[in-house]
């Protein structure tokens, strides 16, 4: 079928089932084609293609709203609503989104980019329907890994509760970015067809019914016979105590089983739980052999045999370097634990967890937890690492505040994909940590100019014992500068100075370092002399240097990868305020009051204005003109 003249999934309605098959193989043909060359969540689409048909051939969206939890999962989706066209575009500047965009489609309901969201969603959805009185289906898919989030739980027991009608399609495929962990993943592991025991409590109850005089008065007191035949035929009944009717488990591979079940569900008055059994990855052999989560989200492949097209001679990622320094650390320090939350291969801790299992955690899609697990490690003297995506721990924010810097607890977070990410947009962007995280009180955060200060800085964090410890570092590979062999102990609250100058001086960290000294080194052309400082502590930072600077009185440019508002340029000018340098000039580069969205980080950032030359057009607006020489 060409699938570039879809325009909606009306044309499903009258497909037959040999007809349905050949159009999910294009699908994955298509699919595998276009991110070989994009890459993206290839693994996740290809387990959903005929679930996403057959409930597009099942229920009438846009009128029915079908929400995808993540959102990794809803390529397929794209397709059938008339984007396959813009594929090529795919998570690129200005093109298709990776992730379920309200603007891109009225079929995009609900946008989606951190997990767990959907069925919140989705009772808010159910009850607007209800107060309205009008009649629609509202349908979240969510994943078993999204499952173990608190908020599903939290939304599971609120519309079982109330009793909204919801249809939840649990999409069961055993990976979610990585192996599930967990008690949830067991009960689903246990968890057989429930028609069985629907069937059978009709059939008891008609029959019930049919006894002359007293037959539906046995019929009214019947449920603890009932009960025993849900026990008996369905292990572990956790959806149906939670109020909803679970139907499955359904092969998500077969449109025959999967239509079936969603009409009943259709017709049942009140919740239900659809479980469905994918395979991740399905028709593609190296993503179906994954069991690690490699491709669960890729870069560009050869479609011929899977291998991912590196860049040769590359630096060793920021995650190895930061991850190995605490599996190196632990090496001499059996206190020293490591936490994720369902990120062991995105984190690369896959060499502390190999090492040291009886020390490595990981709780699942569960920020919050992992937090506050943490804290309560460092409680009883341990010396937890957490690893956790900037973006996510978004999530954490009151588990930091409360749980850790609060009671003062000793605890090293490593914030990886800190600053623009890239092709993920707005939902992945970590360019919020440092606005979120700086107004706590006992807080420390840090960020290394390269991998070797990175090692460094990790070392230094467990050393300190001041309570909170942040070190952010991006997404990516290092600069491939020299590894000392030694950790080496970073002064606590200290600058360094990488470059002096006596015009003006800039202040900046991490990964803007590089583009930084460069403009430096142009303006030196021009005859102006500008310092530039390495503010490796965002906070504290290093306030006698910064009274030196304020004090020579010479202008001051901050430049962070990161929110303009509340950030580390923010801090300064709070410090100088509050000091009374009134006079001072003090300017500042960084992340506007927008959501980024998505495209590469050299493009996002030339879009910002983050560049060598607008640095330099910054400081030339501070600097005298007649201080340079053209």
């Amino acid at each position: 079928m060409d699938l570039l003249s879809i325009k909606n999934p009306k044309f499903l309605k009258n497909m037959q089932t040999d007809e349905l098959e050949q159009l999910a193989s294009d699908i994955r043909h298509f699919l595998i084609e276009k991110c070989s060359v994009t890459g993206g969540h290839i693994g996740p689409n290809l387990g959903v293609v005929e679930l996403t048909i057959a409930l597009h051939r099942e229920f009438n969206s846009p009128e029915d709203k079908l929400l995808w939890d993540v959102g990794h999962q809803a390529y397929v989706h794209k397709i059938l609503t008339g984007r396959a066209k813009d594929f090529n575009t795919l998570r690129q500047f200005k093109g298709l989104s990776g992730f379920p965009k309200r603007v891109e489609s009225e079929h995009d309901v609900w946008e989606t980019g951190h997990s767990s969201t959907s069925i919140s969603g989705a009772a808010g959805m159910a009850i607007a329907r209800d107060l309205k009185d009008e009649k629609y289906h509202i349908v979240p898919i969510i994943g078993d890994g999204a499952l173990t989030g608190g908020m599903a739980f939290e939304a599971l027991n609120h519309i079982g509760h109330e009793k909204r009608k919801v249809i939840v399609i649990l999409n069961d495929n055993e990976m979610s970015i990585a192996p599930n962990v967990g008690a949830l993943h067991s009960v689903l592991g246990r968890l057989r067809s429930a028609r069985k025991y629907t069937g059978m409590k009709d059939e008891l109850e008609g029959l019930l019914n049919l006894i002359p005089k007293f037959g539906k008065k046995i019929a009214a007191t019947a449920d603890r016979v009932k009960d025993s035949f849900k026990y008996l035929f369905v292990p572990g009944m956790f959806f149906e105590e939670l109020g909803f009717t679970y139907l499955g488990q359904v092969d998500g591979h077969d449109f025959e089983q999967l239509s079936e079940n969603l009409k009943y569900a259709k017709k049942i008055d009140g919740p239900v739980i659809v479980h469905v059994v994918t395979k991740k990855g399905r028709g593609y052999e190296p993503a179906e052999s994954d069991k690690i989560g490699i491709w669960h989200g890729i870069g560009p492949y050869k479609m011929e045999t899977g291998e991912v097209v590196k860049s040769e001679n590359a630096a060793p990622a920021w995650s190895f370097v930061m991850s190995d320094t605490v599996r190196k650390l632990a090496q001499k320090d059996d206190r020293i634990v490591a936490i994720t939350p369902a990120m062991t291969v995105g984190s690369k801790l896959e060499g502390f967890q190999k090492e040291f299992p009886e020390r490595f955690i990981d709780v699942g899609i569960a920020e919050e937890h992992a937090t506050t697990l943490a804290a309560g490690l460092a409680a009883d003297g341990m010396k937890p690492y957490l690893a956790i995506y900037s973006t996510f721990l978004q999530r954490a924010y009151d588990q930091v505040l409360h749980d850790l810097a609060r009671q003062d607890l000793n605890c090293v977070i490593g914030i990886d994909r800190s600053g623009l990410v890239g092709d993920d947009g707005e939902t992945h962007q970590g360019v919020f940590d440092i606005s979120f995280l700086r107004h706590i009180p006992k807080m420390t955060i840090m960020m290394p100019k390269d991998e070797n200060e990175g090692q460094h800085m990790i070392y230094s964090a467990f050393e300190y014992q001041c309570g909170t410890v942040a070190v952010r570092y991006p997404r990516g590979n290092g600069l491939g500068v020299q590894m000392d062999k030694e950790f080496k102990m970073i002064p606590y609250g200290t600058w360094e100075v990488l470059r002096e100058g006596k015009d003006a001086v800039i202040l900046t960290f991490g990964t803007t370092i590089p583009m930084v000294m460069k403009a430096a080194e142009e303006l030196e052309q021009k005859g102006i002399h500008v310092a530039v400082v390495n503010a490796r502590f965002i906070k504290p930072f290093d306030k006698k240097m910064l009274q030196y600077i304020l004090n020579s009185n010479i202008p001051i440019l901050t430049v962070e990868e990161g929110m303009i508002q509340g950030g580390f340029g923010s801090s300064i000018l709070e410090f100088a305020h509050l000091n009374g340098y009134h006079n001072r000039v003090i300017r500042i580069m960084g992340i506007p009051d927008v959501f980024v969205e998505q495209g590469t980080v050299n493009l996002l950032m030339n879009e910002l204005g983050l560049t060598t030359q607008g640095v330099i057009d910054e400081i030339l607006k501070v600097v005298p003109t007649v201080q340079y020489k053209g």
